[in-house]
């Protein structure tokens, strides 16, 4: 244990809410730090099932159901998971008092290592996935987490000051943050999660934190593509460099014809070739260009960037090829929880596309996705609570073939039973999942299982 965790905790009544993986290991980090704890839930005792009874074998003291937010004022501090809506009264109320943390905010006061942090409404655990990679391959120990992977607050003892700490950070993690990464790097951003923070203003001010606490000697990495991140570039305390597959950025990376080149005051090199990477599409030439600029200021090699490029085939979950059965390719891009990715993922492809499509709400707009689906996409199969909205959206363009199914695996089924060789079958939502599935990753693991299931 962290004699300075200790030393700040020990005696502290401390309310946590929401008992989700993140929280569990930071209960457990503050216990044995000496504080006294509440565990605090919007779920019954029955739904958090075995996560209820592990948490009162350590002595947890339980407020679950509507009662969970009562009485947090007798609190020193309350600790707050990042997917509950900061907007309660509530947690206003503690937020005003200065009574409010989290568990990304203890990592960040408690590192002993540098810390980086990619933020982005799309791309960001690629872009995360390809700097670890890069720096790793540079021979750098780097330590990736945040909003991917096991929680580091309980890996604090193994980090070294030597190290480098590189967190994906959403904009729920980010939204209050008092403390921004020495390296920033934002992929784009496009509406998201509306349905919890009310308003894109909101939306954008959470991602901001990324950025606006850091010092003149540290640095910001934008994507020039994106008006909206292109214009956080006047707020910068730090040195801004820019990524681009449009036009030449300086400093920053850019794609020009096939070389991804990389300028600044010293120069110009060609670092790789675009025909090099093994990641399909569009999006994912810009999130390895943005992963470039930000693993060299690290201290990577190019040739060790380049290597990754070669070698990095992708994140489960986005764009991962599960299976080509009868010369139909089944695509899982469960990680498209918006119109937005979505709309990527139907730029990637060349072949003829049987979009799988639909979930739950996050009062996004498919204005923009209708469209595309009437370009790139030979049949829709549209599934959950948002199907009537997207059908509208794309029926407003004209006639389309759609089909409405009931579940993913009568989905998958039909989807089969409409490609043709040559044929790509895309599971790409545009939705969030928690109509029929507790996240993304549960629906991803279902259609890959389903898709491997298909008889031969």
């Amino acid at each position: 244990m962290k004699a300075d965790l200790q030393e700040d905790w020990c005696g502290k009544k401390v309310a946590v809410i929401g008992l989700g993986v993140s929280n569990l290991a930071l209960i457990q980090v503050l216990q044995q730090a000496g504080a006294t704890l509440s565990g605090r839930d919007r779920k019954t005792r029955a739904e958090l099932g075995e996560r209820a009874r592990e948490l009162e074998a350590l002595g947890i003291e339980l407020i679950l159901g509507p009662e969970y937010l009562d009485n947090l004022e007798s609190f020193d501090i309350v600790m707050v998971s990042p997917g509950v809506p900061k907007h309660l009264p509530e947690l206003q109320g503690v937020k005003h008092k200065g009574k409010l943390s989290s568990e990304i905010a203890l990592v960040f006061k408690y590192s002993p290592a540098p810390i980086y942090g990619v933020s982005g409404s799309s791309g960001k655990t690629t872009t995360t996935s390809l700097i670890g990679e890069m720096l790793k391959n540079s021979g750098i120990s780097v330590h990736v987490g945040g909003n991917i992977g096991n929680p580091l607050i309980a890996k604090l003892e193994e980090i070294d000051p030597q190290d480098s700490l590189l967190l994906e950070l959403s904009s729920f993690q980010l939204d209050g943050l008092g403390q921004s990464p020495q390296g920033a790097l934002l992929t784009n951003l496009t509406e998201n999660h509306l349905d919890l923070h009310l308003t894109m203003e909101n939306y954008i001010q959470a991602k901001q934190n990324i950025y606006c606490h850091q010092k003149p000697q540290d640095f910001l990495v934008l994507n020039y593509d994106d008006p909206i991140t292109r214009a956080m570039a006047e707020d910068a305390r730090g040195r801004v460099y820019y990524f681009s597959l449009q036009e030449p950025v300086r400093p920053g990376a850019y794609l020009a014809g096939d070389d991804l080149i990389y300028q600044d005051e010293v120069g110009k090199v060609v670092f790789a070739q675009r025909k090099e990477l093994v990641l399909p599409g569009e999006h994912n030439v810009a999130n390895f260009l943005a992963a470039a600029v930000f693993s060299h200021l690290i201290g990577a090699s190019w040739e060790a960037i380049r290597q990754v490029g070669e070698k990095f085939t992708g994140v489960p979950h986005r764009l991962e090829l599960v299976r080509e059965l009868d010369g139909v390719r089944y695509y899982n891009d469960s990680i498209a929880t918006t119109p937005h990715r979505t709309q990527a993922a139907l730029h990637s492809f060349s072949a003829p596309i049987i979009l799988i499509a639909g979930g739950s709400d996050k009062n996004l707009s498919f204005a923009e996705l209708g469209l595309a689906i009437h370009t790139r996409v030979k049949r829709l199969i549209l599934l959950g609570v948002t199907a009537p909205r997207i059908r509208d959206a794309v029926l407003t363009n004209g006639d389309f073939p759609i089909d409405v199914v009931q579940d993913l695996g009568e989905a998958v089924t039909l989807g089969r039973e409409l490609a043709s060789s040559g044929d790509v079958v895309l599971l790409s939502p545009a939705c969030a999942s928690y109509d029929q599935y507790p996240n993304f990753v549960a629906r991803g693991n279902h259609f890959r299982d389903l898709v491997q299931n298909l008889a031969d």
